[in-house]
């Protein structure tokens, strides 16, 4: 049964319950069966449904992902530029939200600022979705979750290591983790630690489910009995002039076949992408057969989906 989450907002995994999250993947792996089978009935939720994109960022998953489920599923995509909306430039956030809400039925929001996308929701009187800030990923960790429980079976018990930044997807992994039981070990660099609020609230919501959270410069010991592995790169957007300096401190962190033989012989790869090959992860790795990269990025689209139909359905 679908756990109602109509009229909500996602800026945070941390706001969603447990119950919330698998309801959610359920819906998910859903809509990917459906979309499997190629079944002729017509399924269309989100008919008559608009959906605001605002992009500060440039995106491929991000950008195609909604857009291209929205159609799939009976609904429309507005894409907003960088060139069409200025966030508290041009006008204020509060007025981009209000105006934005008699238009549409909900927005979703890649931004660099996570201001920006708290504002959208405190001031819009539709759903406000945070498709990527520098504080935070959640829709991305719905895909990872969803990723590792069609492969493991399970998301409760199993563990998962993270190396390499303490950036915004590991900020939602701890989220994602915490509340679904998943054991997360962050092998992150000195000086590259994930920020110490978000890993003390995490802690208390993993209270409840159980699951172990570990923050480590230890790479090693973040790999020993993993499950799965994941990574990502090691500068962000708006982080360029800090390549050279992040590349040194994180090269131990690279995942690469060596790393990869710590890790359970099972253990599955998983990256958000976009990926610099050579870098955060070896070209051997990614094309191995333990990678599930690219059903990872395939699964965005079912889990933002299966978010909307929620929210907005």
């Amino acid at each position: 049964m679908r756990t109602s989450l109509k009229g909500r907002d996602l800026v945070s995994l941390h706001d969603l319950g447990s119950d919330e999250i698998a309801s959610i993947l359920d819906e998910a792996d859903a809509l990917k069966r459906r979309h499997r089978q190629r079944s002729e009935e017509p399924y269309l939720p989100l008919a008559g449904r608009n959906l605001a994109m605002i992009f500060q960022k440039p995106s491929l998953r991000t950008r195609v992902s909604f857009e291209a489920g929205m159609y799939r599923y009976g609904g429309h995509a507005v894409y907003l530029g960088p060139e069409d909306i200025q966030l508290g430039k041009r006008e204020t956030t509060a007025d981009i939200a209000r105006t934005l809400s008699r238009y549409c039925d909900a927005i979703m929001a890649r931004t660099f600022a996570h201001q920006h996308v708290v504002e959208l929701a405190q001031h819009a009187t539709v759903p406000v979705v945070n498709g990527l800030s520098d504080r935070l990923h959640p829709c991305q960790v719905l895909a990872d979750l969803m990723t590792l429980r069609e492969r493991k079976g399970r998301l409760a018990g199993i563990k998962l290591a993270f190396l390499g930044d303490g950036n915004n997807c590991a900020h939602s992994l701890l989220y994602g983790c915490a509340k679904t039981g998943v054991h997360l070990s962050l092998a992150v660099p000195e000086g590259y630690e994930p920020l110490a609020d978000i890993v003390t609230e995490a802690r208390e919501d993993a209270r409840e489910s159980g699951a172990e959270l570990q923050v480590t410069h230890d790479r090693d010991h973040a790999l020993d009995g993993a499950d799965a592995i994941y990574t990502d790169v090691w500068a962000s957007m708006g982080q360029e002039s800090e390549k050279q300096v992040r590349a040194a401190a994180m090269r131990p962190y690279q995942l690469d076949a060596e790393a990869l033989s710590k890790a359970k012989p099972d253990a599955i790869v998983l990256h958000c992408l976009p990926a610099h090959r050579g870098e955060e992860i070896s070209d051997e790795v990614i094309e191995g057969p333990r990678s599930v990269v690219f059903d990872e990025a395939e699964n965005r689209l079912h889990a933002q989906m299966a978010l909307l139909i929620s929210l907005i359905s």
